[in-house]
């Protein structure tokens, strides 16, 4: 019988994918946005290749809408475990492929990172892209396969996933596909941070309470940044908030929050019955199948 408790069962299994995905492919990459899902999946890659440097190379796609604080921890992160970091902004792909720009009061970029992120695959030639999605995310990532096949053009079909018993996991592609790997897949919201709790992993400071200037969005508090257009019936006040989950500042609300401590912030998540990303993020309610749109077509 075993003797692990749930997260060493969690932690065991996502390293086993780690070490899959080095064994299975030649240039296998990690997507680093400096949020808690991925700064979980660095920890456990350091756990899983500690006697050696971590065979990622870690990507992040800049919107250009980033908040300083995650971008500031992710170099940080970046340098205390020695990983080759790549940067690709999603700006230089509006300019290079002459994208339109989004509008509006809060305009998104997320949408033109899909092109960023596979002009990125294509220059690198990376066979694998490691990601912090979790199925308890949002109901498209919940039909996602660990090892998830995309074909030569970046696309997912999810009615062609393989089957994955016994955890075996099938690499095996062609010139010009990827896989997307997702390890902390069966993780939750509360996983995570009680992870990141027993591991004490640190994180950047705006997932615990803080004041910030913030501006109502149909009952949502965004952040307040030069990258909104403000109307002239718009009020900025300054509310304590934290954020559930990190994305642009122009479409991920924050929380009205006392949580200080990762104490504090387990106490909400067990109180709350609203996913992070169904209460917080504001360009998965574009369309009903927003985020599977997005899926078929390159997006992580």
């Amino acid at each position: 019988m075993s003797t692990l408790n749930y997260l060493d069962q969690l932690e065991s299994e996502s390293i086993y994918i780690l070490r899959e995905v080095a064994g299975q492919f030649e240039r296998p990459a990690l997507l680093f946005s400096g949020g808690k899902d991925s700064i979980v999946l660095a920890h456990l890659a350091s756990k899983a290749f500690r006697y050696g440097k971590i065979p990622f190379t870690f990507v992040h796609i800049d919107t250009g809408h980033n908040f300083p604080e995650v971008l500031e921890f992710r170099d940080k992160l970046v340098s205390q475990i020695e990983v080759d970091l790549v940067v690709r902004k999603v700006e230089d792909t509006i300019r290079s492929r002459k994208l339109t720009e989004p509008k509006g009061k809060f305009p998104s970029r997320n949408w033109l990172q899909t092109f960023t992120l596979l002009d990125t695959i294509e220059e690198f030639e990376f066979d694998a892209c490691i990601g912090g999605a979790r199925r308890d995310e949002e109901k498209a990532r919940a039909k996602e396969r660990i090892f998830s096949v995309r074909d030569e053009f970046g696309q997912w079909d999810p009615k062609l996933q393989r089957p994955e018993l016994w955890n075996i996991f099938n690499g095996k592609i062609h010139k010009g596909e990827n896989v997307r790997v997702f390890p902390i897949s069966n993780w939750t919201e509360l996983d995570i941070w009680s992870y990141i709790q027993r591991e004490e992993i640190e994180l950047p400071s705006i997932y615990f309470s803080h004041e910030r200037e913030v501006i109502d969005l149909n009952g949502q508090w965004i952040a307040h940044s030069q990258y909104a257009t403000l109307e002239s019936d718009d009020i900025i006040t300054t509310k304590k908030i934290r954020y559930r989950t990190v994305g642009d500042m122009t479409c991920t609300a924050a929380v009205e929050s006392e949580a200080i401590t990762i104490d504090g912030v387990i106490e909400e998540i067990v109180a709350t019955r609203i996913s992070e990303r169904g209460e917080t993020r504001i360009d998965d309610r574009v369309t009903e199948a927003a985020m599977e749109d997005r899926k078929k077509g390159g997006y992580f």
